[in-house]
């Protein structure tokens, strides 16, 4: 019998609460669904935007939390990405550079996904994605 499976929900690790959530909130449009506490300065928050689910959680505690972000950890986030499925991935950059984004314009990988890539605020990939065929 197979596991009945219903989704998939990413948690990322932030610095900042406010900053991320002024990232995915006010520049990506993800709206609140659930927190711990009252937004911004809440240590977990779910979000969701159309059939996305993402979770953040502050990587530190408030009173364990270092004044700048640790390099080494900000490094190790180059390794994820989250790949967004988006039908317009130009209007996406549009928008984006509209919103103060410094990004690169889209481009189509060899195996034809029209790709629009950037970072969060703590350094993890996002990727706005569809086939370049469509």
């Amino acid at each position: 019998m197979a596991i009945d499976v219903r989704g998939t929900t990413t948690l990322l690790q932030v610095y900042d609460m406010p900053t991320s959530l002024a990232f995915y909130c006010d520049v990506l449009g993800f709206e609140v669904h659930s927190s711990s506490a009252p937004v911004p300065n809440c240590g977990w928050v779910w979000l969701k935007l159309n059939d996305i689910d993402l979770m953040l959680n502050t990587a530190y505690d408030d009173d364990c939390r270092p004044p700048v972000p640790d390099s080494a950890r900000l490094a190790a986030h180059d390794d994820t990405c989250i790949y967004i499925g988006c039908p317009d991935v130009d209007t996406a950059y549009a928008y984006l550079l509209s919103k103060g984004i410094e990004l690169k314009p889209p481009t189509v990988a060899w195996y034809g996904m029209k790709q629009l890539y950037l970072k969060d605020p703590d350094g993890f990939g996002i990727c706005f994605q569809w086939s370049a065929k469509d």
